[in-house]
């Protein structure tokens, strides 16, 4: 097809097209067939596009002490920049579907771009804690454009009966940018610290912009979309998401009890979500469609979503936070962030290829199975435990969480094409919330348990450590000798000595409480992989029994 008739009104365009390449939903493009050469280009742009969306948080997520340092500021209040970005970046879909519907493709892209350009920019210059925080939370508006530009630009790579390929490999690649953000930016730290990596994120910005703008998308339809009371619903819906965001990502860090703005923040969001639960249940047209995302189907699959983000904090949260508090650091982890990049990838290409569009739902329980099973593999760490220990649970971990997101992606679009389109916005809404909503879940749940697991293990090994026991004597004696040579007196020797004692009492507790973290990890990955099982054969189960009803209906009335 020529690219002049790009140019031509929509409806006289919507007439060259075939079936196949027209959109399936407005503000989506056209797909129409085009060559091969050009489906190599469209899927590099794409996979550009993604990469720099997602890499600049990645980077700032995987290393806040770094860049608490290079900030002057505490690890909690750098906790806060990941944050922020997540607090923008989950609401701002609710919009940007309905300006792409509205507005065009076209539109869309160059502001979600020229914005991005400007933040990557603007970190070279503005060094300061304030600045980096405002200047973060515009990076979560405009990496949720990004994410959205990078996908409908890798769908115009596949052929119409691949598509549905294109968009799990679409999806999936988000997942790459922590296991690539933790290899590569040490280097840049190293060689210019944080400045190297703005100046890296800046690059990748200025190699999409003309990109984006030389390998234009094909035209969508345009409707209007927008209505007066949909601002009212995002401007109590948005601070109330990034209310409870705060809590979630915060929480453990300053500790749930100890500060009072979380239990203010945490009224916050109660009472802005439920004024915008009410206004949405009223409404004929409503941005959330609240009585669509409670049909069994739906709740099913945002339950399912949850679960599988939660449950898969064992990797980001757990595994490495061990290794971390056993004193390794990311550069001794190469190996095992090599791993989760290969197991990452693979994920995504075998749930592409796999892909039966009858079968949806058994992607989600196989992964839930793998991460039952990665988890209770590293339920038996012990202070040995290091990174090559840990490459096989691991990688079933990583290959679980790329393999279940395009499924989940699927069902959700089925059930919107299902109900014409309608319901775009909903499901776009419940994906990326509890996409980023689950995670930060997750790791809230993981760190509390594991803090006050660790409490909880510290007391009972100090209880049972009796000076008077002649082991204990033993131990503090070889504990104490390592200062023979450097203090005389045997008093702060054996002061030396106990304090190295309680220092690996504190160490085995954290093994014990993270042991406890995987173990229950493990056990609610399989019940969730049994659920979704179930659920998935419950339908095959009652139609062979309504067979074999009718079957016997049908013989006793012949007799």
């Amino acid at each position: 097809m020529s690219r002049r008739d790009w140019n031509l009104p929509w409806e006289d365009y919507l007439a060259t097209l075939k079936p196949h390449e027209r959109p399936a939903l407005p503000g989506s493009p056209a797909t129409p067939d085009h060559s091969t050469p050009m489906r190599w280009a469209y899927a590099a742009v794409g996979i550009l596009v993604a990469l720099t969306g997602s890499l600049g948080n990645a980077a700032v997520t995987a290393n806040i002490p770094q860049l608490a340092g290079s900030l002057g500021v505490t690890v909690a209040e750098a906790t806060w920049l990941p944050v922020v970005f997540v607090m923008t970046n989950a609401c701002m879909n609710l919009l940007l579907v309905k300006f792409r519907m509205q507005y065009g493709l076209r539109l869309f892209t160059e502001i979600v771009l020229i914005v991005f350009l400007a933040v990557a920019a603007a970190h070279l210059f503005l060094e300061d804690y304030g600045s980096t925080l405002v200047v973060r939370g515009i990076a979560g508006m405009a990496a949720a454009g990004m994410s959205t530009l990078g996908v409908l630009y890798i769908i115009q790579a596949f052929p119409a009966q691949h598509r549905l390929k294109g968009i799990i490999i679409a999806v999936g690649l988000a997942s790459l940018a922590i296991p690539l953000a933790r290899l590569g930016v040490g280097p840049l730290l190293d060689h210019d610290q944080w400045r190297a990596v703005y100046m890296f994120d800046l690059g990748l910005v200025m190699l999409a912009l003309p990109a984006v703008f030389a390998l234009k998308m094909p035209p969508a339809q345009r409707v209007k979309s927008f209505e007066k009371m949909d601002f009212v619903t995002f401007a109590l819906f948005a601070p109330g998401v990034a209310l409870l965001t705060a809590v979630l990502g915060l929480g453990r860090i300053v500790w749930w009890t100890e500060a009072a703005w979380i239990g203010w923040s945490l009224i916050g969001a109660v009472v802005l979500l439920t004024a915008a639960v009410v206004i949405e249940y009223n409404r004929t047209n409503p941005l959330i469609d609240l009585k669509w995302l409670a049909g069994r189907d739906i709740a099913r699959l945002t339950l399912a979503i949850l679960l599988v983000r939660i449950v898969l904090s064992e990797q980001t949260t757990g595994a490495v936070g061990f290794l971390q508090q056993m004193g390794l650091g990311n550069d001794q982890m190469h190996g095992l962030f090599w791993v989760m990049l290969f197991a990452t990838a693979a994920g995504t290409l075998t749930s592409a290829f796999t892909l039966n569009p009858v079968k949806l739902w058994k992607p989600i329980s196989i992964a839930l199975g793998m991460i039952a099973i990665g988890a209770f593999m590293d339920s038996h760490a012990t202070v040995l435990t290091r990174p090559v220990n840990l490459y096989l649970s691991q990688a079933l971990l990583a290959f679980a969480a790329a393999f279940f997101l395009g499924p989940t992606m699927i069902i959700g679009f089925g059930k919107v094409l299902q109900g014409g389109g309608k319901n775009l916005v909903s499901f776009i809404v419940v994906f990326s919330i509890g996409q980023n909503i689950g995670g930060l879940m997750g790791s809230a749940l993981i760190g509390t348990i594991q803090t006050v697991r660790e409490k909880y293990h510290s007391n009972q090994l100090s209880e049972h450590i009796n000076l008077g026991d002649p082991e204990a004597v033993v131990r503090l004696q070889q504990l104490s000798g390592a200062y023979a040579h450097t203090i005389g007196d045997a008093a702060l020797r054996q002061a030396q000595g106990l304090r190295l004692l309680q220092q690996q009492i504190s160490q085995q507790a954290q093994v014990l409480a993270y042991n406890d973290v995987f173990l229950l990890i493990s056990g609610a990955a399989a019940i969730g992989a049994v659920w979704v099982a179930v659920n998935h054969y419950r339908p095959r189960i009652e139609a062979r029994r309504a067979a074999d009803r009718e079957a016997a209906e049908a013989a006793a009335a012949v007799e």
